[in-house]
């Protein structure tokens, strides 16, 4: 199972405690004094800024320099971003919980304004929760990584706003692999942001030295460092790579000639090389659990069909080989981004008809261990849409309650329409969505489909026509009768109004 939060939840579903966890640094990693002066000054400022692409060892420098602010007694809050998070409900939910690690009473008043049925607009909200902030003894960082996932224009400008009135004990840290649109300009001439960027992330020639030597074992003379060091240009991830695939190489000197050209290039050639020594039940391995953004043993024997991943995410992590944990107990995993997004490239040009069937055994994993939401992202991504639908009808009642109609909008405009016209449950879920986001003539369509099949379930079902009519009922009418029917006797009011 994954590890829930007690007490926290939104859309009535547990949050996921590895968002919350603050990766751990190892003493055997290669330690970067120059870049943890920057950070430790940043503190002062209201916004570090960590910007680069994948691979630069954002996160990395992260939980180094929050070892290093456990001397000074430095509270620190984290929350990992993903796709999801573009609802504002869920990121605003993660956010406030992460801010009650530090202080556990903060943020409370601000959460059931926005799980009232009709919440007040977001600056209202993020009043009561600055106000609430204040609060707080002493300061403290909250740390946003991977903050480029976020689209939402919505939750920018809201985190703008907060910026502009954050309480002078919050620091607020934002790792991504571009810069948000916020008015950086402005927090610059104002000596209120700290930047670290890919001139001062990348390895200089003694870190390279220290990593390939110490970290990664290798043995090699000054002038293959210096021409390593020149081929990636610092970039931590094509070293790691590199290193990966020079272990056990008798011509280490030849190998480093070989390759050369942009990150992308490298990337796809030393994959091909750490992928060709890997055993084949590995390597098998890593193709087929490329598709989940989070692992743990019993999800990934799912999706294989295999026993033993347990013993392979333990030996991947022992060898380096791009596995991140997500918890203390080392259960849950996730790949380093670059790494997961080259692997998935790699299962689709080489094994595309597999896809869609990890994707419905991951879904069916997350279902039967009441993960909802990621049970329906699978589906949908592995083109089960029956399943995505039912799952959608069976969630929907708990979305609605507290307003994460954005999230089932998203789900809904991805099932095939004719499915969607077929279940009048499911019409009626489009039709809510569509009204929630004033599309008011859409909406009406939908319920039009939605009546009609009613109408003539009920008709059929009444002449006993066969299997047609038993199934329908049971699917269809049954299920809309468990729902609200004074809500769903409003919604033609609603869109006559």
């Amino acid at each position: 199972m994954i590890n829930d939060l007690p007490g926290h939840t939104v859309t009535g579903l547990p949050l996921l405690e590895t968002k919350l966890y603050i990766p751990k640094w190892r003493p055997s990693l290669v330690a970067r004094p120059r870049l943890m002066a920057r950070m430790h000054q940043g503190v002062k400022r209201k916004l570090t800024l960590i910007s680069a692409p994948a691979g630069f060892g954002k996160t990395t420098l992260l939980a180094e320099w929050i070892a290093a602010t456990e001397s000074s007694h430095l509270p620190v809050a984290w929350v990992s971003l993903d796709q999801d998070d573009n609802d504002p409900a869920f990121f605003w939910a993660y956010f406030i919980t992460a801010l009650q690690q530090v202080q556990p009473e903060v943020g409370k008043r601000a959460r059931v304004l926005l799980q009232s049925p009709q919440p007040p607009p977001i600056g209202s909200v993020l009043v009561t929760l600055i106000n609430e902030i204040t609060a707080i003894e002493g300061d403290f960082a909250l740390i946003l990584d991977d903050y480029h996932v976020i689209e939402a224009q919505s939750i920018h400008h809201a985190i703008a706003f907060l910026l502009d009135h954050l309480p002078t004990q919050m620091h607020v840290v934002l790792a991504s692999r571009s810069d948000p649109p916020w008015p950086l300009s402005r927090l610059r001439s104002h000596g209120e942001l700290t930047e670290l960027r890919v001139a001062e992330l990348r390895f200089t020639a003694d870190e390279v030295a220290t990593f390939l030597q110490r970290v990664m074992g290798l043995d090699i003379a000054a002038i293959e460092v210096a021409a390593l060091e020149k081929q990636t240009e610092g970039w931590i991830a094509g070293l790691q790579l590199a290193a990966l695939s020079m272990q056990g190489r008798e011509n280490i000197s030849e190998f480093i000639a070989a390759f050369s050209g942009n990150d992308r290039y490298i990337v796809d050639y030393l994959i091909e090389e750490v992928l060709q020594q890997q055993p084949a039940n590995v390597r098998d391995f890593l193709l087929q659990t490329a598709i989940l953004d989070r692992l743990n043993s019993s999800l990934c024997d799912a999706v294989t069909h295999q026993q033993g991943g347990q013993e392979i995410l333990e030996a991947l992590e022992h060898h380096n080989l791009f596995l991140v944990p997500l918890d203390n107990q080392r259960q849950w995993y996730r790949y380093h981004h670059l790494f997961a997004d080259v692997l998935l490239a790699h299962a689709r040009e080489h094994q595309p008809h597999q896809i869609p069937h990890l994707h419905q055994r991951a879904s069916k994993w997350y279902e039967e261990n009441n993960r909802p939401s990621e049970a329906i992202r699978h589906a949908l991504a592995g083109q089960d849409f029956n399943r995505a639908a039912r799952l959608i009808e069976f969630v929907w009642p708990t979305m609605r309650r507290t307003r994460q109609e954005a999230t089932v909008l998203g789900w809904v405009t991805t099932l095939p329409d004719q499915l969607i016209r077929s279940r009048p449950m499911l019409s009626v879920v489009y039709a809510w969505v569509l009204l929630n986001d004033h599309q008011l003539d859409a909406a009406e369509a939908r319920l039009q489909d939605a009546e009609r099949w009613l109408t003539m379930g009920t008709d059929k079902a009444k002449q006993g026509t066969g299997e047609w009519a038993k199934s329908l009922a049971s699917e269809s009418l049954n299920e809309i009768a468990v729902w609200d029917e004074v809500q769903l006797r409003s919604l033609p009011a609603t869109i006559a109004n």
